[in-house]
């Protein structure tokens, strides 16, 4: 993605405007606007093995293909007696068995690339097997609910605003917070030089980053810090919940996290997968208990850029893959149960012989989370050129 000045300029004066914190400004930009829909969108990155994490037991080929690697049926979590979670992701079944939890098995992008690179544009973007779409599905979304009118309506847990908010609707990047103890002179320095540009828009567009800075500042300097934990996301998440709790003008929220690529030692109930999966599901139960009341107008959905071969390698690892699995959690999930066609996993039934196919477009999954839950019903000017309508839904949402 190439960026344009003005873009480049916008990103260094979010940046510019969380270093100095803006503090004058906090009580002000505190007062927030109505409720709203929310939507959290977190991206593994990495290509996790989703056969692993949401395990079909009840298929005798996934036994077949992964002698070493495969989860033993005494140790998987049974959901539905064909489906079943790996053993690390233990604190999510209560999620799961309370309907707020729910599982899509064998989506993805109908893109076959199996380049990490590629394929996280093409999520990010929307537009799988298009490279010269400018701005992210979510930035679209965004303009769509109305972000570009708020100070602090999308925001990334991230250093960096990410490719998925690329645009000109306008989001914060949350990085590692705001430093409200900088000298006065320094944020006055800076305040002023936008404040004298002669560029009209972007001095609207540096009132309204240091407004977001302000109330970013303001909302994490009240109460105790979020609970930390394990990994990137075990940080993220937390902090997010209590933003979202917190300042209801935030409609949505973005968190990733690398380190699912594993191609060596992947391992089964136990080993490198099994360590991240604790991490993914300790971060995900504190964020849902983060979210205190605003959980019931929350939506989280988790997915990756492709699976993971359903035979295991040479290395007892897997390699890049095709169809996956997507998490659902919220208020609204109608949850408590495994959606999508299953494709089954006997040679016949791979794709390209050697991967879990796709029945089930990732974006059919979002489609369904703007339209029905975020009331955005123009899903083609979210996903450009894909329009399912309410009749191909899955029936996520109650």
């Amino acid at each position: 993605m190439t960026l344009s000045r003005r873009d480049f300029v916008k990103r260094g004066l979010r940046a510019a405007a969380a270093a100095v914190g803006a503090p004058g400004l906090a009580r002000a930009a505190l007062a927030g606007g109505p409720p709203g829909k929310r939507l959290v969108v977190v991206f593994l990155r990495g290509a996790i093995d989703g056969l692993n994490v949401v395990v079909p037991h009840g298929d005798p080929g996934y036994y077949a293909l992964r002698p070493s690697i495969a989860v033993p049926r005494d140790q998987v979590l049974d959901l539905d007696g064909c489906f079943g979670l790996h053993p690390a992701l233990a604190s999510l079944a209560p999620l799961y068995r309370g309907g707020h939890l729910a599982l899509v098995h064998a989506a993805g992008s109908p893109d076959p690339t199996r380049s990490h690179f590629d394929a996280q544009d093409y999520m990010e973007s929307g537009t799988p097997g298009v490279k010269s779409t400018p701005d992210g599905w979510l930035d679209r979304c965004g303009r769509r609910v109305g972000c570009g009118a708020a100070p602090l309506c999308a925001v990334s847990a991230g250093s960096t605003v990410p490719r998925i908010l690329a645009g000109p609707g306008g989001s914060f990047a949350l990085g590692t917070g705001t430093r409200g103890g900088r000298d006065a002179r320094e944020e006055q320095a800076v305040r002023a030089m936008y404040e004298r540009s002669l560029d009209a828009p972007l001095r609207e567009e540096a009132r309204q980053a240091f407004l977001a800075s302000a109330r970013l500042g303001a909302l994490e300097g009240a109460g105790a810090p979020p609970p930390g934990g394990g990994g990137a996301l075990g940080q993220a998440l937390p902090r997010l919940a209590r933003l979202l709790r917190a300042d209801p003008g935030i409609r949505l929220a973005f968190a990733d996290a690398g380190g699912w690529d594993h191609h060596v030692n992947e391992g089964g109930a136990e080993g490198q997968l099994a360590n991240r999966l604790r991490e993914l599901a300790g971060a995900l139960e504190r964020f849902w208990e983060g979210l205190g009341d605003a959980a019931g107008e929350t939506v989280l959905v988790a997915l990756s850029e492709f699976g993971r071969t359903a035979r295991e390698n040479g290395s007892r690892g897997t390699d890049h893959g095709h169809g996956n699995v997507m998490l659902v959690l919220g208020g609204p999930v109608r949850g408590g149960a495994v959606y999508g066609r299953w494709p089954g996993l006997a040679p016949e039934q791979l794709h390209e012989g050697r991967d879990l196919a796709v029945t089930t477009d990732f974006r059919l999954v979002l489609a369904e989370v703007v339209d029905r839950h975020l009331g955005c019903d123009r899903v083609d000017a979210v996903f450009p050129g894909y329009a399912p309508g309410p009749a191909g839904y899955l029936g996520l949402l109650g």
